[in-house]
């Protein structure tokens, strides 16, 4: 009976999130208030659990770089990189936007795919503005960039660490069984997108001629202070990027990052803070409360269990179920906790194969599925959630149908792909 409650408000919060007819930060809270007071999460656990409640590592990580991203902007260098990326794109808008979804996809994989969100959107809403376009299209494809990037290796997408964990896998595991395959999905992403956002290429030569005139150097308005924050962020990223030989978590990098910045910046804290998104941090607590309930309550285990059992031994239809059903279920129940629940299913599926290379070959179906599967809604991913709250409050809304209905066709197509890919590679 609790299981069936948990679905409930989940699928009638989904609702009421996908339609907009309440704000979707309203819903979660109702929702997670609502799981709690039914006993349908594990207690004050929810608070604690790295598996069955808030993963505060996602949430301090925003918080943090939330944090550097404000006071970076305070040195106009988004505003220089801004110009600079119109004048190397000639104001033509499938340039530009090829440009953008480039830089976000290279860096991905070692910023990760939220850092990279959050560094690059205020970017494009600056060169959307100057160029008066709308940053919309070139802000969802920049995330379907991201989550496609973020793919390739072990610390560029979440659910790929604790793949890498409950997997064993290394760094350079994910190096060579992912990246082939997220090279080719993006370069067919890259043509695709022509045909994906033709009606939204607009090209004003008068616009463009004004922003060609412009200096990009004189965008900078504190060069001292950019030298300062250039070095922290480079420490920031070093410190991500030695996560797996350091053992610290991403999370903390960013929070002494943020608070370094503030000391080296002198910047007023009120100010700074002001730059926080918190409607996104207060979703997504939410969202993940929902999910634990759908956790504590047996939901996804025992979809995840049915699916495997139903499967057998059968390699090739279980790497097949695990691809497309990840995708699927990763896109509505946000591909995190959605990983981090049936990851051990997995584990076990593996450990027990008779097909040593069959079994590795689950994780990457798993994985792909996962990360690809982000792409699916606007709630699928944290780059989704992060990218459209950076949208709401720079006056560029996008609504949930808005990006999930170019979402969707690109899961559809890499998922694809992906399945193409496993099947050649681990059965044939």
């Amino acid at each position: 009976m609790s299981a069936f409650l948990a679905l409930a408000i989940f699928i009638v919060a989904f609702f009421f999130i996908a339609t907009e007819k309440v704000n979707k930060v309203k819903v979660v809270l109702i929702a997670a208030g609502l799981m709690a007071v039914l006993g349908l999460i594990p207690g004050a656990e929810v608070f604690y659990s790295e598996h069955e409640g808030i993963d505060w590592n996602v949430i301090f990580l925003l918080f943090g770089m939330m944090i550097i991203v404000g006071i970076i902007k305070q040195t106009g260098v988004f505003d220089y990189l801004a110009i600079w990326a119109a004048k190397r794109a000639k104001g033509r808008p499938y340039r530009l936007m090829v440009m953008l979804m480039g830089i976000t996809a290279i860096a991905s994989p070692f910023l990760d795919n939220v850092t990279t969100i959050m560094l690059v959107a205020p970017v494009t809403i600056v060169v959307c503005n100057r160029l008066r376009i709308s940053a919309r299209p070139y802000l969802i494809a920049e995330v379907l960039a991201s989550n496609i990037g973020g793919a390739a290796t072990l610390i560029g997408d979440p659910p790929n660490i604790i793949i890498g964990s409950r997997g064993g896998l290394t760094f350079n595991d994910f190096l060579v069984h992912m990246t082939p395959i997220v090279v080719l999905i993006f370069t067919v992403f890259v043509l695709f997108t022509r045909v994906l956002f033709r009606n939204s290429f607009q090209y004003n030569a008068e616009h463009v001629a004004e922003v060609m005139a412009l200096q990009e150097r004189r965008a900078i308005t504190d060069p001292r202070l950019l030298v300062r924050c250039l070095v922290v962020l480079g420490a920031v990223i070093a410190g991500f990027g030695l996560h797996a030989v350091v053992h610290v978590e991403p999370s903390i990098v960013a929070l002494v990052g943020a608070g370094v910045m503030l000391l080296v910046s002198r910047a007023n804290v009120d100010d700074v803070l002001r730059e926080v998104e918190w409607p996104t941090l207060v979703f997504f607590m939410g969202l993940f409360v929902m999910v634990a309930g759908l956790v504590h309550t047996g939901v996804i285990a025992a979809i995840g269990t049915w699916a495997l059992d139903v499967l057998g031994d059968n390699y090739l239809v279980a790497a097949t179920a695990l691809l497309f059903g990840s995708g699927a279920l990763g896109a509505f129940f946000d591909n995190i906790p959605y990983v981090a629940t049936t990851a051990p299913i997995v584990e076990g599926v593996v450990e027990a194969a008779t097909d040593p290379q069959a079994g590795q070959a689950l994780w990457w179906a798993f994985a792909l599925g996962a990360d690809f599967g982000g792409n699916g809604t606007a709630v699928a991913a944290s780059p989704n959630v992060v990218a459209l709250g950076i949208a709401a409050r720079n006056g560029h809304k996008i609504s949930f149908w808005q990006f999930t209905r170019y979402g969707i066709i690109v899961t559809a197509l890499s998922i694809a792909l992906a399945w193409l890919y496993v099947w050649l590679r681990y059965f044939t």
